[in-house]
């Protein structure tokens, strides 16, 4: 399975893996499945970095780059496809990182892992973590 890790549950993997549900564990560590990381969470850590909402270990410049690294996901660019199709989205939910999250995953047949709720409402996958 694709999967498209929404940011808490990247967060989550790194720092707080308890707070994942057995079967979220189970679907991040398994091999079988292929994990990706939108440049959207990227932007939306350093803007809660930034914001000091977020604290981490060194400079989201340094410290993204090498966890996705370790955590072995799979870059996902934004691309202008995907920020013209939240404009799609009915306006269920409101936080613009998620609703191009969800864009991306319509457009790039990915599902995704998370906790939000929310995410159900849309014409996507989910999993949830």
């Amino acid at each position: 399975m694709k999967l498209l890790l929404d940011t808490h549950v990247w967060l989550w993997m790194l720092a707080e893996p308890e707070r994942l549900s057995p079967a979220g564990r189970r679907l991040v560590e398994g091999m079988e499945h292929e994990l990706f990381f939108s440049a959207a969470s990227a932007w939306e850590i350093t803007i809660k970095h930034g914001l000091g909402k977020l604290t981490l270990p060194g400079t989201p410049a340094d410290v993204v780059p090498e966890r996705m690294r370790r955590t072995g996901v799979t870059p996902l660019a934004v691309l202008h496809r995907h920020a013209l199709q939240v404009a799609s989205l009915p306006p269920l939910h409101h936080d613009p990182f998620d609703r191009l999250l969800i864009a991306q995953a319509q457009l790039e047949e990915l599902t995704i892992l998370t906790a939000d709720r929310a995410f159900r409402r849309y014409d996507v996958r989910v999993k949830a973590a």
